[in-house]
C-alpha cells in the first residue's frame, strides 16, 4: 500500500506539471493591446460615459436661481426686476409650451394619445429643472414612444417624419441643450453620441418605411445648439478662473506692498536706532576720559555701558540687517524730521501744488521715530494729491498736543492746471498702506476718507508715552 501510494502521488505531481507546461499563458500580443494609449483612452472613455450619464442618473439637482438679476433684469418694469433671478426657469417652461403647442398641432389621434404624447414631450423638458441627466434619458426613451403614438394608423404608412416626431423633435432639442448648459461639456459630447447611436439604429431598423428622414438635420441642428453651449461654458469657465486670478493677484499685491512697505520702514528704524546705539558707544568710550582721575565703579559702569551698546548693536544689524537688499546703501545724512518739512513744502510748491502749513501747539522734540513717522506721513499724503488732484490746493495741520501729536493733511477738489498739462493717475495703493503701517507700528490712530468739498483728508495722531523739555520735567 506504501508503495502505491507513493505511486500515485509522483503520477499526479506528474500531471500537474504536464498541466503547467501545457497551459497558455497571457499572450504578448494582449499585453501590449491592454498598455497602448488607445486602450488607455477607450477606457478613459468610457469611465466618463459611466460617470456621467450612469452614474445615479436620476440624482435630485434642481436648478437655483440666479445669484442676481442678468442684463433682462434692466428692460424689465421695476417691479419685476426681483423676479429676474428665475429667468432660466422661465426660459424652460416657456420651451415646453412650444413644445406643447407642437404636440398640440401635430397630432393625429384622440384625447388620451394627444394627453400621452404631452406627457412624453413635456416631461423631460420639465425633468432638467431637477434631474438633467434623467430627463435626457426619458427623453431618448421618449421618441419612439411618441412616434408610435403620432402614428396614422389610418393613413398611408409611408409617410411623415422619422425617426423624430414634431413634438419629440422640439422636445429632445430643449432637452439636450438645457441639459447641456447644467452639466459639463464632456456630457453634452456624449448625449449628442448616443442620440446620434438611436437615429442611426432607427433608420437601420425602420427607415426604410418612410420616404423623408429627419435625423440629419436634427444632429446639425442638435450639435450646432451643443457647440453654442460649450463655447459659452467655456467662456464662463475662462471668466471664473480669471476673476479668481485676479484676486489672487491683488491680494499679493497688497501683500507685497505691505511687505515692501514693512521692509522700508525697517530699514529707516535700523539707521535710526543704529545711529543712536553708535552714539551710547562712543559717549560711554570717550565720557572717563573727560573726567580727571575717574572712580574706577565709573570707569567700569561706562566700560559696561559701552559693551552693552556694541553688543546690542551686533544683534540689531544680525536681525534687522536681512531686510536691507545687497544694492541698499545707508544714507549718509541723518532721517528727516519735523524740521525738515519747510524744505519739503518748498519742492512740493515747485511743483505746481499749494500748500499751507499750520502748527499749533507747544513745539517740542519727540522721538526720532515719532518725527520720522510724521514727515513720511505728510510726504505720502502730498504724493498723492499731486498724484490724483493735479491744480488742488492742501493744507498742512501738525498739532503738538498732550501725550502725543496731531497731523492733518487735507486737499480739495482737482483743479485746472495751466503751466502744464496733468491727469490724475492711478496707483497701486502703497501710499495709504505705508501711513497705515507706520501710524500701527506707533499705536496711533489714522482716518482716510473723501472730504466733503470732494477732496480728500488724512488724519493721524500718533502718541508719544512722555515727551522731555528743556527744563528736565515730565510733561
Amino acid at each position: 500500500m506504501l508503495y502505491v501510494t507513493e505511486t500515485t502521488h509522483s503520477q499526479t505531481n506528474h500531471t500537474q506539471t504536464n498541466h503547467m507546461q501545457t497551459t497558455p499563458g497571457p499572450k504578448r500580443g494582449d499585453d501590449a493591446l491592454f498598455s497602448s494609449p488607445e486602450f488607455r483612452v477607450a477606457m478613459d472613455a468610457l469611465a466618463g460615459l459611466r460617470a456621467d450619464l450612469f452614474h445615479d442618473p436620476f440624482a435630485y439637482r434642481p436648478l437655483p436661481p440666479r445669484s442676481r438679476p442678468g442684463r433682462i433684469a434692466q428692460v424689465l418694469p421695476g417691479r419685476l426686476r426681483p423676479y429676474a433671478v428665475w429667468a432660466p426657469h422661465a426660459l424652460v417652461g416657456a420651451a415646453a409650451m412650444l413644445a406643447l403647442l407642437v404636440t398640440i398641432e401635430g397630432s393625429w389621434g384622440g384625447l388620451i394619445e394627444t394627453l400621452a404624447i404631452a406627457v412624453f414631450s413635456l416631461g423631460p423638458i420639465l425633468l432638467t429643472l431637477v434631474r438633467p441627466v434623467g430627463a435626457f434619458w426619458f427623453s431618448l426613451v421618449s421618441i419612439p414612444v411618441v412616434a408610435v403614438l403620432s402614428h396614422d394608423w389610418g393613413g398611408d404608412y409611408m409617410s411623415g417624419d422619422y425617426p423624430w416626431k414634431p413634438a419629440s423633435f422640439v422636445a429632445h432639442l430643449v432637452v439636450l441643450t438645457v441639459v447641456a448648459a447644467r452639466t459639463r461639456p464632456r456630457t453634452a459630447a456624449w448625449m449628442w453620441a448616443l442620440t446620434a447611436v438611436y437615429a442611426m439604429g432607427a433608420e437601420g431598423l425602420f427607415g426604410y418605411h418612410y420616404f423623408s428622414s429627419n435625423a440629419v438635420p436634427f444632429l446639425f441642428l442638435a450639435a450646432l445648439s451643443l457647440l453654442v453651449v460649450t463655447v459659452l461654458h467655456v467662456r464662463r469657465a475662462a471668466e471664473e478662473e480669471v476673476t479668481a486670478q485676479q484676486t489672487v493677484t491683488a491680494r499679493e499685491r497688497s501683500q507685497r506692498t505691505l511687505l515692501e512697505e514693512r521692509t522700508t520702514i525697517a530699514r529707516e528704524l535700523h539707521d535710526v536706532v543704529a545711529h543712536h546705539m553708535m552714539v551710547v558707544a562712543i559717549q560711554a568710550e570717550a565720557a572717563p576720559y573727560r573726567v580727571e582721575d575717574p572712580p574706577e565703579e565709573l570707569a567700569k559702569a561706562f566700560a559696561t555701558i559701552r559693551e552693552n551698546a556694541v553688543a546690542a548693536l551686533t544683534e540689531l544689524r544680525r536681525v534687522l540687517g536681512v531686510v536691507r537688499a545687497e544694492d541698499y546703501a545707508a544714507p549718509d545724512a541723518p532721517q528727516p524730521t519735523l524740521a525738515d518739512l519747510d524744505a519739503l513744502l518748498a519742492n512740493v510748491r515747485e511743483a505746481g501744488l499749494g500748500v499751507e502749513k499750520v502748527v499749533t501747539g507747544a513745539v517740542r522734540g519727540l522721538p526720532q521715530g515719532v518725527e520720522l513717522s510724521a514727515y513720511r506721513i505728510v510726504q505720502e499724503a502730498l504724493s498723492n494729491t499731486l498724484r490724483h488732484a493735479p491744480g488742488a490746493s492742501a493744507r498742512v495741520e501738525i498739532g503738538y498736543v498732550l501725550g502725543g501729536l496731531g497731523l492733518r493733511i487735507v486737499n480739495g477738489p482737482a483743479g485746472e492746471v495751466s503751466f502744464v498739462k496733468q491727469t490724475p493717475t492711478e496707483g497701486a495703493g502703497q501710499g495709504l498702506t505705508g501711513m497705515r503701517e507706520r501710524v500701527s507700528m506707533l499705536n496711533g490712530e489714522m482716518t482716510a476718507a473723501p472730504a466733503a468739498d470732494g477732496g480728500y483728508e488724512v488724519t493721524v495722531f500718533l502718541p508719544v508715552a512722555s515727551v522731555t523739555v528743556e527744563d528736565g520735567e515730565g510733561a
